[in-house]
């Protein structure tokens, strides 16, 4: 089985490919296999996570808003589907967000380049715990079970968030989006929105089961050490 060819943090991004030949290079049975792994791993932690959703869902009520919150977001032929996630701002984020950015234009400018913000006014006290330790996407695994996301891919961006992706959006759009994947393992929000890019491209390249189990390992230690997470 062939490994994981690296990318230097200098390398180019990888030529983009049509679609058609990056779903027919993983195989019928390569996507078999992964989805009934997808299904199966995703019942089991969803029985197992269930007391720990009852308590997220209490604390994050306690606001009186929804817990949880629907994200439009694109994934496997650009098809567009609600991520779900425990929500972790307050209510009235987005016009939060637009009042905070119009006064603050090196955040304005933050914004513009990574989508994020290192300090961002509209995540709740318990939201910024949730977000630390990756909890607030737990009911992505609902996600995963309707056949909008995978275990692990690429991580579903919205539809603005294509072009940084550029003549590479066929390498995202040939796969379903992760809960993980290679980026959230090889640094996450440390690194930028291009190498971002380019580790969903290496992931689409060389996809197999091996590599989805290698990146769920290293995912469990990411999240303990909370390392790349706002």
């Amino acid at each position: 089985m062939n490994q994981p060819q690296k990318l230097s943090h200098a390398a180019a991004p990888p030529r983009a490919i049509p679609a058609r030949h990056l779903t027919q290079r993983q195989g019928r049975f390569g996507q078999v296999l992964k989805r009934a792994f997808d299904v199966s791993v995703s019942l089991v932690l969803l029985f197992l996570a269930a007391p720990l959703f009852a308590v997220v869902a209490v604390l994050v009520s306690l606001d009186g808003g929804p817990i949880i919150f629907k994200h439009t977001r694109v994934g496997k032929g650009i098809t567009p589907f609600g991520c779900l996630k425990f929500r972790t701002m307050i209510i009235g984020a987005d016009n939060c967000l637009q009042e905070y950015l119009a006064h603050h234009p090196e955040a304005s400018a933050e914004w513009a380049r990574d989508q994020k913000l290192v300090f961002d006014p509209r995540i709740t006290p318990i939201g910024k715990f949730l977000r630390a330790s990756s909890l607030d996407e737990l009911p992505q695994i609902i996600n995963v079970l309707r056949g909008e996301m995978s275990l692990v891919g690429p991580r579903p961006v919205t539809n603005s968030e294509l072009s940084h992706y550029q003549e590479h959006v066929s390498e995202y759009a040939s796969v379903l989006p992760g809960i993980t994947g290679l980026w959230q393992v090889s640094g996450r929000n440390d690194v930028s929105y291009q190498r971002r890019v380019e580790l969903d491209c290496e992931y689409v390249l060389n996809r197999n089961m091996l590599l989805d189990l290698k990146i769920l390992v290293r995912t469990a230690g990411v999240i303990l050490s909370r390392k790349g997470a706002r």
